[in-house]
């Protein structure tokens, strides 16, 4: 039975995207990403999280925005992490032709549980994480010709996201090689909901990547990404670069 987890999960996963796609009217865009994640180990219980986001515009032109992440985790169990932190977001905006930097202050928390078993002679990892985010959304206005931003609209949004990892070789402990990362991300709203629905958006995600070592790990991968709008939805085709850095 344990060893059926990882199908079950890729074929959730599919279902769940489909459901959010079919039948919806939408636009498509195509963008670039990439990101670094960074963890730190202070003692036995304690570590330090950051990750560091690029996002391009559509057709790769130019930078949409950028995120810095950080956080404190709280390793409850060897397979459980607690984490509490801040995220500050800046969008590239345009208001009336005028273009400027929008920023988003992000409180945000979150729990990890960790799936490790053995598949077709392989260790494979699945990971669920449950993120809580309080959003603080900057609202831009026009001031002397230039884009600033004069207020801040509240909102929270539930996000829970799995993510597995298979290495392509067999192996008994696998601390370098190539492997294939799935993953899928929910986003909900539960407060103050900027589209005025429930659904915000969802993240499919498949990645070749290679374990250099214990502590490194490289990406390249693709994702879709569908967003419902207020009036509008987008289905935003993204090619993404990653590494993992674990300190």
């Amino acid at each position: 039975m344990i060893s059926r987890l990882p199908l079950i999960s890729i074929i959730s996963i599919a279902i769940l995207f489909l459901s959010t796609t079919v039948n919806a009217q939408t636009q498509n865009t195509f963008t670039g990403w990439s990101a670094v994640f960074f963890t730190y180990k202070l003692d036995n219980k304690f570590s330090l999280h950051f990750d560091g986001q690029a996002r391009s515009t559509d057709k790769l032109e130019e930078v949409q925005s950028f995120i810095m992440r950080s956080g404190l985790n709280y390793h409850i169990k060897n397979n459980m992490i607690a984490t509490i932190g801040y995220a500050y977001i800046g969008s590239n905006r345009t208001v009336m032709d005028i273009n400027g930097w929008v920023p988003e202050h992000r409180i945000w928390e979150q729990f990890i549980f960790n799936q490790q078993f053995t598949l077709y002679n392989r260790p494979v990892s699945l990971q669920h994480r449950f993120r809580l985010e309080q959003r603080f959304m900057g609202q831009p206005t026009i001031d002397q010709n230039e884009l600033v931003t004069d207020s801040y609209d509240f909102a929270q949004r539930l996000r829970y996201f799995t993510r597995s990892i298979f290495p392509l070789s067999e192996t008994t402990s696998f601390t370098n090689g190539a492997f294939v990362a799935l993953q899928n991300e929910v986003f909900v709203n539960i407060e103050n909901s900027p589209n005025g629905k429930f659904f915000d958006q969802n993240r499919a995600y498949l990645a070749f990547g290679w374990r250099v070592n214990p502590k490194f790990d490289v990406e390249a991968g693709y994702m879709n990404q569908y967003i419902v709008g207020r009036n509008n939805n987008t289905m935003n085709n993204i090619v993404q670069l990653a590494a993992y850095v674990r300190l």
